[in-house]
C-alpha cells in the first residue's frame, strides 16, 4: 500500500501506520469499501455508523468521490450529537456529515440524531430503537485527545453500559479538542452535554475502522495500544473486537515504535 510504514497487531486489533494523513485516509476508504463489498455480497443492505470529526475528512472525501459503490443499499447513522445547539448551527455533527457525505451520495436511508428537542431522553430511546431494529454492520470512528470513542469520555465511559444511546457530559479535554479542531472560538462556547452511542453499541458493529491522524492524538493512541484495557482510555477497548483495524498517520503514531 502506498505510504505504509508499519502493519502490526496488538491483542485483536490490527494497526496500520501511513506516512501521511492523505495516504491514511485513502487506505481507510479502500479497506472500508472492501468490507462493504463483502457485506453486500451476502446481504441486501449494510447498516453503517459514521463519526463526525475532521479526523475523518480524508476518508469521507474519498467516499464522496466514489461513484461505483451502491449507496442505495447503505443505511446510515451517526454516533453522537451536541445538546443545545440550534438546528442551523454549523457545529452540529448532523450538519457536518450531511455536508461531507450524506448529501453527496445517494444513501438508502439516513438517520440523524436530533439533539435540539424538548425530551433528550425520548430521543435516546427513539434512536436506540432504530439501531436495535437489525444488526449493525460497520462503524468508522476516530479517537479523541482524551482517548474517547464517540462522546464516551473517560469519566462516563462504561464497557458494560446497559444503554445503547445516552445523555452524557463532556470533560474539559474533550471540549478543548472542539476548539483545537476550529469548530468553536473558545471552550466556553462548547456545549457541556451531548447524546452518544455507548461503548457496547459501537462494539456491536461487526467491523470497526478507526481513522486517527495528527500528533495531538499521539498520547491517546499510545495509551489505547499499550496501556491497560480500561475505561480510563475508552479507545483501548478496540483491542477486544474481533474485526477492528486502526489506521494512523505518522503524527498520530509518533509515540509508537514504527520504524521500518
Amino acid at each position: 500500500m502506498d505510504g505504509l510504514i508499519k502493519d502490526f497487531r496488538i491483542d485483536k486489533l490490527r494497526v496500520l501506520v501511513y506516512e501521511t494523513r492523505e495516504q491514511m485516509g485513502r487506505a481507510a476508504y479502500e479497506l472500508y469499501r472492501q468490507k462493504i463489498g463483502t457485506l453486500l455480497a451476502s446481504q441486501e443492505r449494510v447498516r453503517a455508523i459514521f463519526a463526525a470529526a475532521h479526523s475523518q475528512d480524508d476518508f469521507l472525501r474519498c467516499m464522496a468521490q466514489d461513484e461505483t459503490l451502491d449507496f442505495s443499499r447503505i443505511e446510515a447513522f451517526h454516533m453522537d450529537e451536541y445538546i443545545g445547539l440550534q438546528d442551523d448551527a454549523s457545529q452540529k455533527f448532523s450538519t457536518f456529515l450531511t455536508q461531507a457525505i450524506f448529501s453527496r451520495r445517494p444513501f438508502g436511508q439516513v438517520h440523524l440524531l436530533r439533539s435540539n428537542v424538548e425530551d433528550p431522553e425520548a430521543e435516546c430511546r427513539r434512536y436506540a430503537a432504530l439501531l436495535q431494529a437489525a444488526p449493525m454492520d460497520i462503524v468508522s470512528l476516530g479517537i479523541g485527545e482524551n482517548g474517547h470513542i464517540a462522546f464516551n469520555d473517560p469519566h462516563v465511559a462504561l464497557f458494560d453500559d446497559p444503554q445503547t444511546v445516552k445523555i452524557t457530559t463532556l470533560d474539559e479535554p474533550c471540549r478543548q479538542q472542539q476548539v483545537n479542531d476550529g469548530e468553536f472560538a473558545s471552550i466556553d462556547r462548547v456545549p457541556r452535554r451531548a447524546l452518544t452511542l455507548t461503548v457496547p453499541a459501537l462494539l456491536a458493529c461487526r467491523t470497526i475502522v478507526g481513522i486517527v491522524p495528527l500528533d495531538r492524538k499521539a498520547k491517546a493512541v499510545h495509551d489505547a495500544l499499550y496501556g491497560p484495557i480500561a475505561e480510563s482510555c475508552p479507545a483501548s477497548v478496540l483491542r477486544t473486537h474481533d474485526d477492528a483495524t486502526l489506521l494512523l498517520d505518522r503524527g498520530a503514531a509518533c509515540m509508537l515504535e514504527i520504524e521500518r
